[in-house]
């Protein structure tokens, strides 16, 4: 039996991580349960949780602990402004869960960004491409990863750093809700059409970490995203299909014609050669997992009250 630790858990993957764990003993934080920023509070909470005194209820030594961060400062243009309160998060905070999931002998799950790179490939980054981040969140993100795969000490239990990026999710806000509100205001909407990555569901996204924890594959750097590529440009007209809305009304533009704070990676495909070498199934195609998402019972992704 696996007894899963989720931070983060109020996110969309921790979310989606929790409701294709339903069922199983899962014990899922976010603020205000536990200040993560606070190294000793999560040493005694990952020492409780792994004795059996998590609040969903132990179940004692000789099972399998797992722990997910999916916790993160995630506002990259607000981290150029307070880098240090994104490094505290992005960085010490994933160093604070490495150690102490170390010590309780938990396999440990982090994950990463796209953004670690510098942007300015022309085919998909491997696993041990250079790290070269151009922003602070980047940066801030690189820090939590050398601090996830050397932790102050070691219980021989993999720990895993999964990079991912363009992730979308019935909770919360993303890049798709987003598009689906412009495409009730505006006639047109323009999107930019010169960067380039994969589009990831988290739903999707979660599966993979499940299937990840149970796997053999060795500790290390992975790479988790939608199959295939596209432009921002690209994934808002299939949205608009989705929609049954006209994607002509997406208009194509440049990163140029909308400066923001951080800079942001012309060129954000992450390989999955490493992931597929592990024995780990492949992540579905982008546009399938949107088409996918879209048919979901319930209908998330449109406001209540939406009509054509």
């Amino acid at each position: 039996m696996t007894r899963w630790l989720v931070t983060g858990a109020a996110g969309q993957l921790g979310s989606d991580l929790q409701r294709l764990l339903a069922g199983a003993d899962v014990t899922a934080i976010d603020l205000p349960e536990l200040d993560l920023t606070d190294g000793a509070a999560v040493a005694d909470f990952v020492r409780n949780w792994a004795a059996g005194g998590s609040a969903a209820g132990g179940s004692g030594p000789g099972h399998l602990l797992v722990v997910v961060n999916a916790a993160a400062w995630t506002n990259v243009d607000g981290a150029e402004e307070h880098e240090d309160t994104a490094h505290r998060v992005n960085a010490e905070v994933p160093g604070y869960l490495a150690a102490a999931g170390a010590t309780a002998g938990a396999t440990m799950i982090h994950i990463s960004t796209d953004y670690v790179f510098a942007g300015d490939a022309t085919v998909p980054y491997e696993v041990d491409a250079p790290v070269a981040p151009r922003s602070a969140y980047g940066r801030t993100k690189a820090a939590g990863e050398r601090a996830v795969l050397d932790p102050a000490t070691g219980s021989g239990a993999p720990a895993y750093v999964v990079r991912t990026a363009w992730v979308y999710g019935e909770t919360g806000t993303n890049f798709v809700k987003t598009m689906v509100r412009l495409e009730r205001e505006r006639e047109t909407v323009s999107v930019v059409d010169d960067q380039q990555g994969s589009p990831t569901w988290s739903r999707h996204l979660a599966a993979g970490l499940i299937e990840l924890a149970g796997s053999n594959a060795p500790a290390g750097i992975y790479h988790c995203t939608g199959g295939g590529h596209t432009t921002w440009y690209g994934l808002a007209q299939a949205i608009f299909e989705e929609l049954g809305a006209d994607p002509a009304r997406v208009l194509p533009t440049t990163t140029a014609a909308f400066p923001r704070p951080a800079p942001r990676p012309a060129y954000s495909v992450l390989s999955d050669a490493a992931w597929r070498a592990a024995g780990l199934p492949p992540m579905p195609l982008w546009r399938d997992a949107l088409r996918e998402a879209f048919a979901l019972p319930g209908d998330p992704w449109r406001p209540a009250g939406w009509t054509r």
